[in-house]
């Protein structure tokens, strides 16, 4: 086993993305931190080909590990009662992104996990100190979603009188950025879960407009093994408490690292939430698309091939705009068909 290690997920969808991450965990993390990335799927062709230019970043092979953690996935979901209605299908159905907790059988004693639409910004010594106290280390602001959108259940979980909403809001987070240690969740423990998820109906623990979400499915995790977290956002220390959302939050750039714009504190990523990855795939090819932190998200992408950067950008054909426009107006009224139930038979 390694010490310590950080993961990802990814594919040859997120290419661009997973270039600029890379090269931001090697600028501002460390360049000898060794990096395992998750296969989101067998779109790997373009990613292969690119780690042999990272002597310290790999792909995870243990196939075993992942299709437990997709069979795993498949018969929870499958009993939520939102699955049971007809033409019911979440937007992320039969998705692999709890792919990422295989980290809990791989190969980092400790690890920090971060989504592949982020830039690091500094490193994570200090995030694998708190693992000596925690269980779980976070850093987002997902304690503060309106009851709605939490990740979990929180008027169900108070009409059985299992928490309160005092107890539960502390403990909400979020999984684009996390760290843990090897084993802490067992195979035997994913048994458990999965016993207690379809067979004792918990299940209805998760909020239903989150069905197959992978952040809601690590709240679970750590609600049901009790984890002793530690959430930045939470911390005494004013220092620590600090954004992180590229389309949100405001930040002031350094020679290419971010600080929060208020009282000028170092972040440990910034991400790109809400952003496509089709998105960032355009600007990279010459296409003018206004995606926050652009120059800074080019910096990492072409950091060690600046002669590809493109030297300016174009905007599409009206004939394209027509026709991405037509598409988005269908996914949107396919996520609309799905989290209005009186739209659903």
């Amino acid at each position: 086993m390694v010490s310590c290690g950080i993961y990802t997920l990814a594919n040859d969808a997120v290419f661009d993305q997973l270039v600029a991450w890379l090269n931001s965990v090697e600028t501002n993390v460390s360049h000898d931190i060794p990096i395992c990335i998750f296969p989101y799927d067998n779109r790997l062709e373009r990613t292969k080909a690119e780690l042999e230019k990272y002597p310290n970043a790999f792909l995870f092979e243990d196939e075993v590990t992942l299709q437990r953690w997709d069979d795993f996935a498949e018969r929870v979901w499958m009993s939520h009662p939102r699955a049971k209605r007809p033409g019911a299908r979440s937007p992320w159905y039969l998705g692999h992104h709890h792919r990422r907790y295989a980290a809990f059988q791989g190969i980092f004693e400790k690890f920090v996990f971060y989504d592949a639409d982020t830039l690091a910004m500094k490193p994570v010594d200090g995030v694998f100190e708190k693992l000596e106290t925690y269980d779980f280390v976070f850093d987002d602001w997902e304690h503060r979603k309106p009851t709605p959108v939490a990740a979990l259940n929180i008027p169900y979980l108070e009409s059985i009188g299992k928490y309160t909403e005092s107890e539960l809001r502390p403990r909400l987070h979020c999984a684009s950025f996390f760290a843990s240690k090897r084993g802490l969740i067992s195979w035997e423990d994913v048994e458990e879960m999965e016993r207690r998820l379809v067979e004792e109906n918990e299940i209805c623990w998760i909020n239903e407009k989150l069905w197959w979400d992978d952040a809601a499915l690590s709240n679970y995790f750590t609600l049901w093994c009790d984890a002793n977290a530690f959430n930045y956002t939470q911390s005494e220390d004013g220092r620590d408490r600090t954004g992180n959302c590229a389309t949100t939050d405001a930040f002031v750039n350094v020679n290419n690292v971010l600080y929060n714009q208020q009282g000028m504190k170092p972040v440990h990523r910034l991400h790109y939430m809400t952003v496509p990855s089709s998105a960032f795939a355009r600007l990279c090819q010459g296409e003018e698309v206004d995606i926050p932190y652009r120059d800074i998200f080019l910096h990492y992408r072409f950091l060690k091939e600046p002669e590809k950067r493109p030297k300016e950008f174009k905007p599409p054909s009206i004939s394209t705009q027509f026709n991405r426009a037509i598409q988005s107006g269908l996914k949107k009224l396919q996520k609309i068909r799905y989290y209005i139930p009186g739209l659903v038979n």
